[in-house]
């Protein structure tokens, strides 16, 4: 059924929920990497903490970075769509 208010609803080749729907398990998951990999750090070591909170940190930002790119590449290949459309 064709609707007017929704245009191009078949041919849609853009990016859906389902696409980023990993996103917060690989960010749990590096934060979770680089905890352990902190605290195994403090105790191969003997430091009190401070690789723990290092990883947490690093393990963090890691995943902002990769949450980052993966938003960009999505709004690029949105915005070459959009222009395509045009």
């Amino acid at each position: 059924m064709e609707d007017g208010k929704r245009p191009h609803q078949g041919s849609k080749k853009g990016l859906s929920g389902a696409d980023f729907a990993g996103v917060g398990l690989q960010f749990a998951l590096a934060i979770i990497v680089f905890l352990y990999a902190g605290q195994w750090l403090d105790n191969r070591f003997g430091t009190n903490g401070l690789f723990t909170i290092a990883g947490v940190f690093v393990g963090a930002a890691a995943a902002f970075y990769n949450m980052y790119r993966k938003i960009s590449a999505a709004q690029k290949l949105d915005d070459e769509d959009r222009k395509t459309r045009r």
